[in-house]
């Protein structure tokens, strides 16, 4: 893990005790509605929960849920934002889903953020949770072999709480090549097949590690935040605050880097994504990020993303050894 000093760690606790005050008073649950017939799910104490939030996703979606069950999910637990494009009606049809709608959108309930916190309280507390969103992919040390019932356990033999994983934008060199038609039969790392190598900064501040970079930084100048913590125990000191990046308390934020997730955008769709995000405004700042990237397009008459620091993504092998990744203890 991350070793601070003695100061560092005052500074965090402090921030802790700060922003968890100014939280308790803003603290909203919102009424959600479970669309499966069944009800939902409740969770054993085997069970390996997955919590995600999806609008129009369809075409990752049966790749997702296959990833995800791979490494061990037994349950997935997903809020579907007003999807339109037959998400909705996928997930509901999967015995492993529970599927949850709100009569809020996105960006009311703080980005999602606070439907998570309701449904974590729903499921129960004092468990592991995956944590993401349906176009990011967990992968990790090994992960091609073992999965999340020898990552949680490795996990705490080394304290952590928390999973701590940059986010890999994925893109491939031909993106009007890249059609989603063949997400029915390859995995999406096999179509957006690389990403940066390299002009990432990290630091460690007060709440958690910053992590800047990647191609909408290096193409669109973007300052996006670009570590999110996919695999957490959530128990009851937990909440995330005004950022899913930096979840409360801090001082579970800084264990090394065990993790990537693999953040999915980028296909020959990509024009028709970016306008639909840009004239939502559910993410962050309004949306000004994909603003941004339509108004390149625009002007650019198309989207190159891959640069000289393009590689093509092999595996936990690789990441090992560019460092976006540290090595998992072998019980």
């Amino acid at each position: 893990m991350f070793r601070r000093t003695p100061l560092q760690r005052l500074g965090t606790w402090l921030e802790t005790k700060r922003i968890a005050r100014r939280e308790r008073k803003k603290k909203r649950r919102h009424e959600l509605t479970c669309l499966n017939a069944r009800g939902p799910a409740t969770l054993g104490s085997g069970d390996i929960p997955l919590m995600f939030i999806t609008h129009n996703d369809l075409k990752l979606m049966p790749s997702f849920l296959a990833h995800y069950r791979k490494l061990g999910v037994t349950r997935f637990i997903c809020v579907d934002d007003v999807s339109s494009d037959g998400t909705r009606a996928y997930l509901v049809a999967q015995p492993d889903v529970d599927v949850w709608s709100s009569i809020v959108r996105f960006k009311e309930a703080r980005r999602g953020r606070e439907w998570r916190e309701t449904l974590f309280e729903r499921y129960g507390t004092g468990r592991w949770y995956v944590n993401v969103d349906s176009d990011e992919y967990l992968v990790y040390d090994g992960y091609e072999e073992r999965g999340l019932g020898w990552l949680i356990p490795a996990l705490e033999r080394m304290g952590a709480r928390r999973l701590l994983a940059p986010m890999l934008d994925m893109y491939p060199v031909d993106l009007e090549r890249a059609d989603v038609e063949k997400l029915k039969q390859q995995a999406p790392w096999e179509i957006a097949d690389h990403f940066d190598a390299a002009g990432y900064t990290m630091c460690a501040m007060k709440r958690a590690f910053c992590v800047k970079g990647g191609p909408r930084q290096r193409k669109f100048g973007t300052d996006l935040e670009m570590v999110k913590y996919p695999l957490m125990f959530w128990d009851g000191a937990c909440c995330f605050g005004p950022s899913i990046h930096q979840p409360l308390p801090y001082d579970r934020n800084f264990p090394a880097a065990m993790g990537v997730l693999l953040h999915f955008k980028f296909f020959a769709d990509y024009a028709e994504v970016v306008d639909a995000a840009a004239a939502g405004g559910q993410y962050f700042d309004a949306s000004a990020v994909y603003v941004k990237i339509k108004e390149s397009i625009a002007n650019d008459g198309g989207l190159q993303l891959a640069s000289d620091v393009s590689v093509r993504f092999t595996g936990s092998r690789q990441l090992l050894d560019l460092g976006f990744i540290t090595r998992l203890e072998r019980a």
